[in-house]
């Protein structure tokens, strides 16, 4: 079965600043999770890539169920046809 679509999903964890760097590793051992900002207070800013609005969540929720995390919120998601991905790219 091909994938049909891509959701790409930013979302903002908040950490006790103390396990950032654990939280970290949790987060990028997390398939289609990267991290793209953070700072000294224990925010993270991380973009996910999943085949369906149910990985999105599921992943969301495994972020927000590690230990040392504050809270998970959702800043943007978009979806995306597979085919115009790879078009883009080329």
């Amino acid at each position: 079965m091909t994938q049909k679509e891509i959701h790409i999903s930013s979302v903002v964890v908040q950490v006790q600043p103390e396990h950032l760097g654990v939280v970290k590793a949790q987060i990028l051992d997390l398939p289609g999770a990267e991290i793209h900002g953070e700072d000294a207070i224990g925010k993270l800013v991380v973009v996910l890539e999943t085949s369906t609005e149910t990985g999105v969540t599921k992943a969301i929720d495994a972020i927000n169920n590690l230990p040392y995390v504050l809270m998970t919120f959702l800043v943007y998601h978009q979806i995306e046809p597979f085919e115009n991905l790879a078009e883009d790219h080329s």
